[in-house]
Formats: C-alpha cells, sequence, structure tokens
C-alpha cells in the first residue's frame, strides 16, 4: 500500500492454485492400474466358484426359455468335463483363481470335492482375519512421533523437484504424508513401477522427517544402488545443510566409523546403506522413519532385521514387483498400500522381444543403438558367463566400446567402470544382473538379456525398467536357447505386459501362480490356495472387519423376472466384454456405482436398448433386494412374492399383503410392467 496511490495486492499463483508441493501435474489424467477390475474373472481362466469349487469359465452361452425368449449363462466346466450353466447373477460368487489351469484339478460340479477344503480354510480365514483386526487395533494404538515439516522450507525443497508429480504419485506422497502426521507408525507398501518416481516419494518423505528432526535411514539391496541413492539424496539435500551418509562394504573403516559415531549423536540425519544398517553397533540418536527400497530383493530374515530396526517408528517399503507376500499384505490390509501406476509425460512403453540366442541377433542389436547414439545393456546371468560373452561380441562387432561390470570387482573398479558408462565412455555395459536395482541412466535405451529362462519374471521386468527412461522408444531383447514350453510361457507374460505399469500386473501374476503364504507367519503355504489370492484377500478383509462369520454375507437374491436380465449380443457384440460387464455389476455395492457402469456402457457402445435398461433396472433391484434381506423375488401375472432371510421381514398393516412366515405375497395389477409390479410391493412395505 503506497499512500496516494490505488492499492495492489500481489497473489502468487500458490496463493490461487495451491502448493506445488501437494498439486499434481497440470491437466494430468489418471492411468488405469495394471489390473483395473482384478476381481472379474475372465473367460479362459479357472475360477473358484463359493458352492461348487474351482472351474474353468468357458464362456456364455444362450438358452432358450420358451415363448420366444432367451436367457444367457454362464458355462462353467469342472472335472471330468462335466458342464454347469449358472445365471450372470452368479458371478457374485465366483471369483478369479488363476490365468491358465496348468496342472490344477478342478473340483465336481456338484461340489462335493469342494465343500471340506472350503470349510477348513474358512475357519483358518476366520482366525486370521481375527489376528489381522488385532494387528490393525494394535497398530493404531501404537504411538509415534507426529511429524509435520514447516511450510516454507518444505515448500523450497520440493521446488527443487524437476518435474510435476503424476496423479498416483502426488496421491502416494499424500498418503504418506498424513501417516507421518497421524501420530502412530507408518507401515505403507509403494507399489510403483520402474522409473514411476517412487525415489520423489521417499525424498519428500525423508525431508519431511528430518525437517522435524529425525533422522532417516534408507536400506537398499546393493552397493550399486547405494551410490546413487547417496547422490540423488546428497543433491537434493545439499542447499539445506543435511549431510547424507552411507552405510555398505565399500566403506573404509574410517568412514564406517564417522558414519556410525555421527548417527549415535545426532549429526548425522540421513544414512543411505545396505543390510549393514541392522547390525547391532548401528545406534541413531533420535530415528524417525526407516524407508526399505527394492524390498523383493531382501530375505525374511533381512526383513525382520530391518523391521526391528522401525520398531515404534515410520516404516515405508518400496518396490516395483513387490513379491506375493507382501503384495498380498497391501491387498488384504495388512499393511497400507499406494499404487503408483501413471507414467511420467513422454514415456513409451518398451518394446519387448523374444528372440533365439545368436551373435547376430546380439549385434544386430548393439549395432542398432550404436548407430543413434545410445547406449546399450548386455546382461548375463553368470559372472563366468561374461568373459566368453565378450569375446563373442567383440568378433561379431569390433567398433563398440564395451566395460564389464560384476558384484566380486573390488568397490572402487565397479564404482570407476560404472562411471566410465554413465560418462558416455563405453557403447555396451556387459553385466550381471547387478544392474538390476534403480540404476537411471537415460541415455541407454537398448538391454540384451541373454538366456532369459534362468532369471525370474520380476528381475527381468526391473531389468527391462533399465532403458526407456527418458522419451525415446527403448528395445528390450530377451534371446533364449531354450525350448521348455513353460519358459516360453513365462516370457511370454513379459511381452503381455510390456506396457507402463506393468510391475503390478507382473507381481500380481506372481502372487497368481505362487500364493502368498500365511500373512501371519513365515509359512510359504496358506489357504490362499484355497481360494485363490483375489477372493482370500476379500474374505480376510470381511473377517478382520467383524469377528462373526461374514462368509454368510456372501449370497445373492434369487430374481424370477419375466424380462430378459442379459444384454443384447447386438448390442455388446464381444462375449469376453458381455461376461466383463456381468462380472462388473455383480461387484457394484451401491446405485451409484451402478450408475456409473450403466453410463460408461452407454458411452462405449451408444444409447442402451430397452433390453440393457431393463439389465440394469435388475441389477439395481438386486441391490435393494440385498439391502432389504430378501433372498428370492418372483414375480407373476397378478401377484409379488418376497422372501426374506429369517428375522428381516417387518411388520405392516398394508391389507393388499399376505403373511406367511418369511414370505409376503401382494396382489398387483395384471397390465403393470413387472418391475413397477416390485416398486409397488417395495412402497407398500416401506408404508
Amino acid at each position: 500500500m503506497l499512500p496516494g496511490r490505488k492499492s495492489l495486492a500481489v497473489v502468487t499463483a500458490s496463493d490461487v492454485l495451491g502448493s506445488r508441493a501437494h498439486h499434481p501435474q497440470p491437466m494430468a489424467r489418471s492411468w488405469s492400474a495394471a489390473f483395473d477390475h482384478a476381481d472379474v474373472p475372465e473367460q479362459g481362466t479357472v475360477v473358484v466358484h463359493l458352492q461348487r469349487g474351482l472351474a474353468l469359465l468357458d464362456g456364455l452361452q444362450t438358452v432358450p426359455t420358451g415363448g420366444g425368449s432367451s436367457r444367457e449363462m454362464i458355462r462353467l466346466v469342472f472335472a471330468g468335463d462335466d458342464a454347469a450353466l449358472v445365471p450372470p447373477a452368479d458371478l457374485a460368487m465366483t471369483w478369479p483363481y488363476a490365468s491358465e489351469p496348468g496342472e490344477l484339478s478342478l473340483d465336481k460340479a456338484d461340489g462335493s470335492t469342494w465343500w471340506t477344503r472350503r470349510t477348513e480354510a474358512e475357519r483358518e480365514i476366520q482366525f486370521a482375519g481375527k489376528q489381522l483386526a488385532k494387528h490393525i487395533s494394535q497398530r493404531r494404538r501404537r504411538r509415534a512421533a507426529k511429524l509435520v515439516p514447516p511450510g516454507p522450507i518444505y515448500e523450497r525443497f520440493v521446488a527443487r523437484f524437476p518435474y510435476f508429480a503424476t496423479i498416483d504419485q502426488a496421491k502416494a506422497i499424500r498418503d504418506v504424508l498424513d501417516d507421518l502426521a497421524s501420530g502412530h507408525p507408518m507401515d505403507r507398501v509403494i507399489c510403483g513401477d520402474v522409473g514411476f518416481g517412487k525415489t520423489e516419494v521417499a525424498l519428500r518423505a525423508t525431508a519431511a522427517v528430518v525437517l522435524s528432526g529425525k533422522q532417516v535411514a534408507i536400506a537398499v539391496p546393493t552397493t550399486v544402488l547405494v551410490r546413487q541413492h547417496v547422490a540423488t539424496f546428497r543433491k537434493r539435500f545439499a542447499p539445506f545443510g543435511i549431510e547424507v551418509g552411507s552405510l555398505s562394504r565399500t566403506n573404509s573403516g574410517a568412514e564406517t566409523r564417522e558414519v556410525k559415531e555421527g548417527l549415535k549423536s545426532g549429526k548425522l540425519k540421513v544414512v543411505v546403506g545396505t543390510q549393514a544398517l541392522a547390525s547391532k553397533d548401528v545406534k541413531f540418536a533420535g530415528l524417525g522413519l526407516v524407508v526399505i527400497d527394492e524390498e523383493q530383493h531382501f530375505g525374511a530374515a533381512e526383513k525382520a532385521r530391518l523391521s526391528g530396526l522401525a520398531k515404534n517408528v515410520h516404516a515405508l517399503w518400496m518396490s516395483a514387483t513387490p513379491i506375493p507376500r507382501t503384495l498380498a499384505a497391501g491387498l488384504a490390509g495388512f499393511r497400507d498400500l499406494s499404487v503408483i501406476a501413471s507414467p511420467p509425460v513422454h514415456r513409451l512403453p518398451v518394446a519387448t522381444r523374444i528372440a533365439p540366442l545368436s551373435d547376430a541377433a546380439i549385434a544386430a542389436a548393439l549395432l542398432r543403438e550404436q548407430r543413434r547414439h545410445g547406449q546399450s545393456f548386455l546382461i548375463c546371468p553368470r559372472i563366468q558367463d561374461l568373459g566368453p560373452m565378450l569375446t563373442r561380441v567383440q568378433s561379431v562387432a569390433p567398433d563398440l566400446r564395451i566395460v564389464c561390470l560384476h558384484g566380486k570387482l573390488p568397490a572402487d573398479e565397479i564404482d570407476d567402470r560404472m562411471m566410465s558408462f554413465v560418462e558416455g565412455a563405453a557403447d555396451v555395459l556387459l553385466a550381471t544382473n547387478i544392474v538390476e536395482s534403480g540404476l537411471d541412466i537415460p541415455r541407454a535405451n537398448t538391454i540384451v538379456v541373454c538366456w532369459p529362462e534362468k532369471f525370474g519374471l520380476a528381475q527381468l521386468h526391473q531389468l527391462r525398467g533399465r532403458v526407456g527412461r527418458s522419451g525415446i522408444r527403448a528395445f528390450a531383447h530377451l534371446l533364449t536357447d531354450s525350448d521348455s514350453e513353460r519358459s516360453e510361457k513365462r516370457l511370454a507374460v513379459l511381452e503381455e505386459f510390456n506396457r507402463p505399469g506393468a510391475g503390478f500386473a507382473i507381481s500380481a501374476r506372481d502372487l497368481d501362480l505362487r500364493g502368498a503364504g500365511d500373512l501371519l507367519s513365515e509359512r510359504q503355504s496358506g489357504h490362499v490356495q484355497v481360494f485363490g489370492p483375489v477372493l482370500y484377500s476379500h474374505l480376510l478383509k470381511l473377517a478382520s472387519e467383524k469377528a462373526d462369520d461374514r462368509t454368510a454375507d456372501l449370497w445373492v437374491p434369487d430374481l424370477n423376472l419375466p424380462v430378459g436380465d442379459m444384454l443384447p449380443a447386438s448390442y455388446v457384440q464381444s462375449e469376453a466384454v458381455r461376461l466383463e460387464i456381468y462380472g462388473r455389476t455383480v461387484r457394484c455395492r451401491s446405485e451409484d456405482e451402478l450408475d456409473d457402469l450403466e453410463e460408461e456402457t452407454s458411452r462405449r457402445f451408444g444409447r442402451l436398448p430397452q433390453a440393457a435398461r431393463d439389465f440394469f433396472a435388475a441389477a439395481r433391484l438386486r441391490i435393494d433386494c440385498r439391502r432389504r434381506g430378501i433372498i428370492r423375488l418372483d414375480v407373476g401375472s397378478d401377484a409379488v412374492a418376497a422372501t426374506f432371510l429369517p428375522g428381516r421381514l417387518r411388520k405392516s398393516k398394508a391389507r393388499s399383503l399376505q403373511r406367511e412366515g418369511d414370505r409376503v405375497v401382494c396382489t398387483s395389477n395384471g397390465r403393470l410392467p413387472p418391475l413397477a409390479k416390485v416398486e409397488e410391493l417395495l412402497d407398500l412395505m416401506d408404508d
């Protein structure tokens, strides 16, 4: 305000739009998660029917119902090629089990081979649910420091991030900051694909804790990743006078002593290290957060030691491809889960190709990348493979500059060779899977993996994530000399899941193939194998919400309506898509969810015909019947009858209603449409 002048107000962008620290990328759209509808079974996969057991979902079959009308049914194939036809509403009791039949034994169609296994597994789930509820309750009762960073300095730290956060990244950061400020120990898994920005989440969590006066320990599986994280963290924290130390086998004795003394005195606020962080002689003055990066590389014993380090402090687990147990723990609510499925701007899928192993194929891939002035990774499974491979490549492509790297080299030599590649002094980095974790070299856009059948799916996906980290199209060549059909199927998964965000899908497939084990102990197998991972997680959640038997809630109202409860094939022509819509319909828990699905269907396929409107009306009625406790509804020409669960039928003074135990009958006008008759009955009961 100046005397004699018009008043002038200066408003910053953050005053209007909000803090950049919490604001996602402008005009960004949320990316669909790898499994948008993980609980919807697909055609050709193995499913588990709650009443009958394991079956193959063969597809849809149209059945005539008389009077020129027909009905679409779900065809389930059981043991001995026996088939059963169930209505689409039965998909509410049908859940995905496995993507491929493999060596699974299907159950008999009458359910006789299923009920013993189901009963035993349900008892275990009830016990596990009570333990889970107890664990969550204890976690909520435990106290931890409320960590809220000072606003201005935290804003300055965030402003040094050179990109806008994606939608999912911003949400994960908000989740973590809310956990830190809650006063309870955080136990959160961040599942984000390679290069999707998990490190930025860890950086902001670290900043929030350090600026609140506490210490942070970041545990990583390899010394190479320790170096990269130390460089990244020092670059971001240096302007704020915050020192970042490291603890690994590459440290000299003097460096190790200095870091340990700094942690014990509280002078050193941030340390990055391998499992050496869990050593008994490492003491912290005021530890506030433990970050475990690439958690899938730590064994159960190592995780137990690191968890001991995080006792009564905040813990953040991060992985692109979490192991089945970790993923299942997140899905079941044992740990909080944040999924970063939105790729950064301009991120392109890595083109994945599977081919026979040959010198010509290796040379062609490497020379192609050299011609476009890029760099390549050449990966072998064993150290003893590196020497012969170097000879082979030099004989067919002598102009390539190749540097060799593996874990048994001296620490200084690893550093020097890695830096020479990063600085562009070499065209090819010939290495073992030591480069699997966390390396970020934007100029490297081709990776050749020899003998990929000797790696795990998650390892291959992580290796593929070393390339394609800029806006340039990247290539992953998987060169195999195996004739095994099983190996081909495993590698085909990588071809199938080659889009950005595929890490979560690959982990889910791993969970599908291997099971999660027992979440409450170190047992590697559990009753997830009876129900499958999706239904198991659902039942475990239900069991943890209430102590009584929640599987009794899994029932479907039986509607006998004189209308076609199906989508016309002339409207939705694809059988697989009709099956998907049927599955999504029965998973809707509210009319709002169903309205959204109906609107989406009309956008995809055009204006709904009468038969499709009847289908969604019947689905809406089914939700209403579940809420009221109506297990069966019969609609005839002159009357409507509703059968209730025991004790759910309320008294009514309406004279047109006839009550017979748990069943009520209402006479109706024969000229009314069927759904109008039902509405009349429900209105009378409400009155």
